[in-house]
């Protein structure tokens, strides 16, 4: 597909990776940025740069990438596909439920392409511990732990009290902002049945967000009549960095490094973890593969592998994990 213009929503540092792929991937089209804020700068790679969304519409893009604010989605996505306009929205989907439905419809209605950024479905490491799970190279599944953290001052290059991570009103905080782990668990393992968690601001960073979350999946029942259950940490407070799933079988145990693409194996006999996978890591290729995937879609008129309805999906598991921790109690999703 050649695209004569590409807009892009938000200019954090997602907006700015992504930015630098389309220049990479489409050299000659017209990039053009939609900005809350007035700044007379025109940043590297880009074209234009509006600061109302009637201009940018005005701009005619083929195709908009959803960068801004979680609580901002919605509606500037649905004015786009009300124009026709395919989107990739950057995760989380939203910070609500509201609005959504009335936006899967307008996308429908306008035959547009409707996905979620959620790229780690696309690095080469993690669909290859999808494939030895689905292949039964560890047996049954017994058990799954996965984890991911960061020192949220250290993540960005910028103010950490400036940014989306630590506004509740902009939708941060570490369920949404890390819910990269929730849709990966139900895209390798299955829909969710029920939840248990515990949110929590434990440091002294200046956020008004949790900044801790343990969690515990139930998935629903498998043939066997058994409940896969998974528990899931999240925070921006260790000072190490990790991302990474543990899963116990019942030949083996295989853990994936998100972090460096490695996967591991321990068999029952064995006496060390074997390393039977390592991929080398392109912090931009997960992305690329999105990008590449979508233009796909919209030119072979395909749904996406990553729909509008996992999106949903994800917050949903989001708003029970909520109620679960402010309850006490264990929360079946919806």
């Amino acid at each position: 597909m050649s695209l004569k213009n590409i807009l892009i929503v938000g200019l954090g540092s997602i907006g700015l990776r992504h930015l630098r792929i389309a220049r990479e991937l489409f050299p000659e089209s017209r990039i053009a940025i939609l900005r809350h804020k007035e700044n007379n700068e025109i940043p590297e790679g880009a074209d234009e740069v509006f600061f109302n969304l009637s201009h940018a519409i005005k701009f005619q893009p083929e195709i908009a990438i959803i960068c801004s604010p979680a609580s901002t989605h919605v509606e500037i996505s649905r004015s786009l596909v009300k124009q026709g306009i395919h989107i990739l929205i950057e995760k989380p989907i939203s910070n609500e439920q509201k609005g959504l439905k009335e936006l899967n419809y307008e996308a429908v209605k306008n035959n547009c392409v409707l996905t979620i950024g959620y790229n780690l479905r696309f690095l080469p490491s993690l669909n290859k511990f999808k494939k030895l799970i689905d292949e039964n190279l560890i047996g049954d599944i017994y058990s799954i732990r996965s984890e991911v953290g960061q020192y949220l001052p250290n993540w960005r290059d910028t103010d950490y009290r400036k940014t989306v991570s630590a506004q509740k009103s902009l939708g941060g905080g570490v369920l949404l902002e890390l819910s990269h782990e929730l849709d990966y668990l139900r895209w390798i393992f299955g829909d969710v049945e029920s939840v248990q968690a515990q949110l929590s601001k434990q440091s002294k960073l200046e956020i008004d967000v949790e900044d801790t979350a343990h969690i515990i999946l139930k998935f629903k029942q498998k043939e066997n009549n058994t409940n896969l259950v998974a528990s899931l940490s999240l925070d921006f407070i260790r000072h190490d960095k990790v991302r990474s799933c543990h899963v116990i079988g019942e030949k083996a145990s295989l853990r994936w490094n998100g972090l460096t693409g490695d996967i591991d194996l321990f068999k029952s006999n064995n006496s060390e973890w074997e390393n039977i996978h390592s991929y080398e890591i392109d912090q931009d290729e997960s992305y690329k593969g999105e990008w590449l995937h979508f233009i796909e879609c919209i030119n072979k008129r395909k749904s996406p592998d990553i729909l509008f309805q996992d999106g949903i999906k994800v917050l949903d598991i989001i708003d029970s994990i909520n109620k679960a921790s402010s309850s006490g109690k264990r929360v079946k999703v919806k």
